[in-house]
């Protein structure tokens, strides 16, 4: 399996990138070379916040100063047929997390409610496994219905790989995205995945797009890919035309065969969000899993180059308090951005932290 390769400083007769460049190339629609992106991965340390700020220029032309909430429920965990590595619910995980059905309705409805209340604009229900059964993707058309009618929320569907006649039904219930992440670059695809292929979760994309739903497709960062892996998958995701792109760092859970992969740094993750703006300027670009874990104390700087993260709990890991979230949003000067697109502040710190995980679901 190929490693992630700390990036090296270039020696002293190398000339360091204009970065303010790269910014002028994305706001003109110029796609980065190959070079020029791996050079972006590559930087030294003492670059990145000039490219912090030129990434920063590229993401506010299009998103100004607004941060959009994504709430993430996991509908169905573990159970899964697939042998994806990274995943604690996959066939070949030992990992110990909580296995269930596709939740109740009323179940699902109360963590819509609840992402009112933590001022998110997007609810994402996501099912675990290769594809609904037909059983319960009727109950998902109904429950995704009765979201639509009862909440100013926008529905992101994560179901697995789609068929052309889902995807229309999907588009008929009021569904505003599906999401179907490429994860890896697709060289890198088998290794981490043999039950499905790259163009598998294309074909799933290009199905969603052709029912008139958006996408939402992004990757894992830290899957031992090098970093043409992460520049390919990148280019991979402009070519798809994706709007919106959730970036995750792999959190190595114990079970899973990615358990000892632990190569990330918060400047190296900082760097692979600029890229990103840089290849994807117009894109909704989110801090996805792994936020917590390995941005840590430097999170803030990821608004920079990103304008979207999710706020509260993960698939089978925890995310921060809801209100550390909003306190952050706020400090660094940013503010969320409503449903409807309309921005608007973040809630003050209260004395009574709203909830902020599933498990009372």
């Amino acid at each position: 399996m190929a490693q992630l390769q700390t990036p090296s400083a270039p020696t002293i007769n190398t000339p360091l990138p204009n970065w303010q460049h790269f910014a002028d190339q994305a706001l003109s629609g110029i796609p980065l070379t190959n070079q020029q992106a791996l050079a972006v991965l590559q930087a030294p340390d003492t670059e990145l916040l000039n490219q912090l700020a030129a990434a920063y220029r590229v993401r506010h032309h299009y998103w100004q100063n607004r941060v959009r909430l994504h709430y993430l429920l996991n509908a169905q965990s573990g159970l899964c047929p697939e042998d994806c590595h990274y995943c604690s619910q996959s066939k070949i995980s030992t990992a110990e997390i909580d296995t269930y059905p596709l939740l109740a309705e009323e179940k699902i409805l109360a963590a819509a409610a609840q992402a009112e209340q933590l001022k998110a604009g997007t609810f994402c229900l996501v099912l675990s496994g290769r594809s609904p059964s037909p059983k319960n993707f009727e109950r998902v058309l109904s429950t995704i219905r009765t979201i639509k009618a009862n909440h100013d929320l926008k529905v992101c569907a994560c179901l697995g790989l789609l068929d052309e006649s889902q995807a229309q039904a999907l588009a008929a219930a009021g569904v505003d995205r599906v999401n179907h992440n490429l994860n890896t670059s697709e060289a890198h695809h088998g290794d981490i995945c043999t039950t499905h292929t790259f163009a598998d979760r294309a074909t799933t994309i290009n199905q969603v797009q052709k029912a008139g739903i958006t996408t939402c497709s992004g990757g894992i960062i830290g899957l031992g890919e090098s970093a043409q892996d992460v520049v390919d998958l990148a280019l991979s995701l402009r070519a798809l035309n994706i709007t919106s792109v959730p970036v995750n760092f792999l959190i190595p859970i114990e079970g899973t065969p990615l358990a000892g992969q632990n190569t990330l740094n918060p400047r190296y993750c900082l760097r692979v969000l600029c890229l990103f703006r840089f290849l994807l300027p117009s894109q909704e670009i989110r801090i996805a899993g792994g936020r917590e874990v390995h941005l840590r104390s430097l999170q803030p700087l990821g608004l920079y180059p990103a304008n979207s993260i999710f706020v509260g709990d993960y698939l089978t890991t925890p995310g921060q308090a809801a209100q550390t979230d909003w306190q952050m949003i706020r400090d660094a000067g940013f503010v969320l951005e409503a449903a409807d697109g309309t921005p608007l502040e973040a809630p003050l710190l209260m004395a009574n932290n709203p909830p902020n995980s599933k498990q009372n679901l």
